[in-house]
């Protein structure tokens, strides 16, 4: 039995870019978790766009 896990989520955010302005996408969280329970770490979160394009968390910021 393994302790620790890599674990990929997709759920639904709000965004803001300086082009786009404010939009909802999925992005994508890749978490080392351990026994499946506890969240370790996040290794990777990305976005798909609307074009099939896959762009890195970083280029955007969260809107509040």
């Amino acid at each position: 039995m393994r302790l620790i896990k890599i674990s990929r989520k997709t759920r639904l955010e709000h965004r803001h870019t300086v082009k786009m302005g404010a939009f909802d996408t999925k992005v994508t969280y890749i978490k080392q978790t351990l026994l499946n329970l506890i969240p370790l770490k996040t290794l990777h979160k990305y976005r798909e766009t609307y074009y099939g394009k896959i762009k890195d968390c970083e280029d955007c910021v969260l809107a509040k």
